[in-house]
């Protein structure tokens, strides 16, 4: 009898899995998107290549309510996704980096496979360091890639799950920049 009640229970474990895997994290709902809810703060330090320019940490906080955000998240070990995305955020954010701030957010990596990372991409916006993963609880992520699009309010506009592309991006900061 006590086998037949195993079986149920990875049965049904097996079931919720397969549930879960079948869903698109695209269609998954934010919270703080949905209500436009005030993007949560955060201090994280930021990857050297940066810090002659940015300083020794980013708190979110600083650059709220100057322009809109774009907020990255991504890791070394996302293939193909985040080496598909890398590209075309550095090209937006050359383009637009007078008007928009792109922030990324290495998270839940090492810390030398991030720096390759960003040496193989040439990613000149600013890079900060969450090896826990713990800003990326604060927003609700599902997963790398994500990205959050921030307005000038510091509000949560919009996310976007998985890779972003050039035309979603742009449409993306159009909204941004009304």
């Amino acid at each position: 009898m006590r086998g037949w009640l195993w079986l149920l229970v990875v049965l049904a474990l097996g079931g919720l899995f397969w549930w879960g895997m079948q869903r698109n994290p695209e269609e998954l709902p934010s919270v703080l998107a949905k209500e436009r809810r005030p993007a949560p703060d955060f201090t994280l330090p930021l990857l050297p290549p940066y810090r002659a320019e940015w300083g020794e940490a980013f708190r979110l906080a600083d650059h709220l309510g100057k322009r809109p955000i774009v907020l990255n998240f991504w890791a070394s070990w996302c293939y193909p996704a985040c080496y598909e995305e890398a590209p075309i955020l550095e090209a937006s954010w050359r383009r637009h980096r007078e008007e928009v701030l792109f922030v990324g957010v290495n998270t839940q990596d090492k810390q030398e496979e991030a720096l390759r990372f960003i040496a193989q991409f040439g990613l000149t916006f600013p890079q900060v360091y969450d090896p826990r993963g713990r800003v990326g609880v604060d927003y609700g992520m599902y997963g790398v890639p994500e990205t959050f699009f921030i307005d000038r309010e510091g509000r949560v506009l919009a996310r976007h799950a998985g890779a972003i592309d050039e035309a979603t991006l742009a449409r993306y900061l159009e909204e941004a920049l009304r």
